[in-house]
């Protein structure tokens, strides 16, 4: 029975420190988007087209 304490608190440990290092990843802008706003202007006049086609209808 005690194995079983010992590795839930061993999971407990590990889950909080992948929290931590999730959390660390967000503010530092690990996953922040570089890339679409850079290919955004490419797209702007297919997807001003498609608003003008749907206000003509």
């Amino acid at each position: 029975m005690s194995v079983i304490y010992l590795l839930i608190s061993i999971s407990i440990v590990v889950a909080v420190a992948f929290f931590f290092a999730f959390v660390k990843a967000v503010k530092s802008g690990q996953y922040d988007d570089d890339y679409t706003p850079s290919v955004r202007m490419l797209f702007d006049d297919e997807l001003q087209k498609t608003k003008t086609k749907t206000k003509i209808k």
